[in-house]
């Protein structure tokens, strides 16, 4: 056991799923073998056992909860999404009154409209306390980049909250990966969709119109802090129309920040602190999906200083969300 193990973590990107939501997810985990979909189901409805004693010998002191995916972004009834969403952000209410001091929460949203899902992001931060909200990608289709999203943007910046953007299967997959299912999901395909999405935001100017909003990616970024001086090299030769404020790479690592969750690599760790600067990842698990101990293993034993150490293990995450 690493002598640094026992250093503050705080952890992000760790799922649940609130009663009645399970169905939201058969096809979500339709590649995932049985035995290991009965440990996950039991793992995700759980508060108090399995998940506070994972924290306990990891070290994680706190975490923030999120509704495990594709949650009601599958929903294709705007109105069901709207109470859906309700429900599950009061269900996880009452899970973090049980145990304030070890749980923070993740709003669910119905990003069928900039409406339904600014209302609901206003009531769960200022009601009930939440720290943003996590959304699995795009909703039947439509990515947030579209200009009937900017009231939205514009109040996740007003209430000062980020937003983590966790992947969700291609609206249509990509005939590329037709015959070779061991590419879609969490192995490749979601990487490409969710750093895809990202990137339509950053070129579609959001940021631009709202530079305080703040977007949260998991996976070491999706890939995305690896290609920042391609995407300013290739964006300034293009001929696009596309007009941004900056050079391309300058909003990730500022407006996209990003968590360790399922890479648990030290070069990658390396790479991503050198693209971004150290105050721009932030350590995550992926809890159930990837091994608790494994990834506070790898946290305490990649070759980082002291300080940096800190600031991703914890320090980041609590300059963020004001903890």
């Amino acid at each position: 056991m690493s002598s640094n193990k026992r250093i503050r973590k705080i952890a992000l990107e760790e799922h649940f799923t609130a009663p009645g939501f399970q169905s939201y997810s058969k096809g979500f985990t339709q590649h995932i073998a049985p035995d290991v979909l009965r440990d996950l189901a039991s793992r995700l409805a759980d508060f108090d056992e399995q998940r506070i004693e994972e924290m306990d010998r990891a070290g994680i002191d706190f975490t923030i909860l999120s509704q495990t995916g594709p949650s009601v972004q599958g929903e294709t009834d705007p109105e069901v999404a709207i109470r859906r969403a309700a429900e599950c952000n009061d269900f996880l209410a009452r899970q973090i009154e049980r145990r304030p001091s070890r749980f923070g929460g993740f709003a669910t949203l119905p990003m069928h409209t900039a409406a339904g899902a600014s209302r609901e992001l206003t009531r769960a931060v200022q009601e009930l306390g939440f720290k943003g909200a996590l959304v699995n990608g795009h909703t039947l289709g439509t990515y947030y980049d579209d200009p009937a999203y900017d009231a939205f943007w514009a109040t996740l910046q007003g209430l000062d909250v980020p937003l983590y953007l966790h992947p969700t299967d291609a609206f249509v997959s990509p005939r590329v990966l037709d015959g070779h299912p061991e590419l879609t999901g969490a192995t490749w395909g979601w990487g490409v969709e969710t750093g895809s999405h990202a990137l339509r935001l950053l070129f579609g100017g959001v940021f631009d119109r709202f530079p305080g909003v703040k977007l949260i990616l998991g996976h070491m970024g999706e890939g995305l802090p690896f290609l920042r001086w391609r995407f300013d090299s290739r964006f300034a030769v293009y001929s696009h129309g596309v007009q941004l404020a900056k050079a391309p790479s300058a909003y990730i690592g500022s407006n996209i920040v990003i968590t360790t969750s399922g890479v648990c690599s030290a070069p990658a760790l390396l790479g991503a602190i050198g693209e971004m600067g150290p105050e721009a990842v932030m350590f995550s698990v992926d809890y159930p999906y990837e091994s608790t101990a494994l990834a506070a293993d790898f946290i305490a034993d990649a070759p980082l200083d002291d300080e940096v150490r800190a600031l991703v293990c914890h320090g980041n995450a609590e300059r963020l969300f004001r903890l």
